[in-house]
C-alpha cells in the first residue's frame, strides 16, 4: 500500500513538473475528464466518463509504481478507445448546440489526441527511451531521468 502512495504522489509532482507547454492541453484534459463529467453527473454519458476517469487514474498510479514517470503512463488510456466508440455512438442523439452536445465533442476530440500522443509515447517505450519524463523524481541513484 505504501508503494501505492508514494506511486501516487510521485505521477502527480510528475505531472507538476510537465514542461509549460503541455500544461495547457493537460489542463484541459483534465477539466473535460474530471470537472464537466461532475457538472453534468446526471447524465449517462458523464458517469460513463467519471468512471472512466477514476480507471485511469488507479492506472496511472499502478504503471508509475511499476515504471516511475515514463512514457509507459500512456497505456493508463487504454479505456479511453472503448469511451470514445461509446460517446462517437451517442452523438446522434445529443445535440451540438448545448452546453452537454458540445463538452461531449471537445472531450473526444481532446481524448483522440492524446491517444495520437499516447500511441507515439508507447511506441518511444518499447523502442527504449525508458527515463522519467521529467528531472528530479528519481528516488534512486543511477536512475535515468530527462526532460521531454
Amino acid at each position: 500500500m505504501q508503494t501505492l502512495v508514494r506511486a501516487f504522489v510521485r505521477y502527480h509532482k510528475g505531472m507538476g513538473r510537465m514542461p509549460w507547454y503541455w500544461r495547457p492541453f493537460l489542463a484541459a484534459l483534465f477539466v473535460a475528464n474530471l470537472v464537466m463529467p461532475l457538472v453534468f453527473i446526471t447524465r449517462a454519458e458523464a458517469q460513463v466518463v467519471f468512471l472512466t476517469t477514476i480507471a485511469n487514474s488507479a492506472l496511472f498510479t499502478l504503471l508509475t509504481a511499476a515504471q516511475g514517470f515514463t512514457r509507459l503512463l500512456s497505456l493508463a488510456h487504454l479505456p479511453w478507445i472503448p469511451l470514445i466508440y461509446y460517446l462517437a455512438t451517442r452523438l446522434d442523439d445529443l445535440p451540438a448546440d448545448n452546453a452537454y452536445g458540445i463538452w461531449l465533442r471537445v472531450l473526444l476530440v481532446l481524448n483522440a489526441a492524446s491517444l495520437m500522443i499516447d500511441t507515439v509515447n508507447v511506441i518511444r517505450f518499447l523502442a527504449g527511451d525508458r527515463g522519467e519524463l521529467v528531472t528530479g523524481l528519481s528516488d534512486q541513484p543511477g536512475q535515468p531521468e530527462h526532460s521531454s
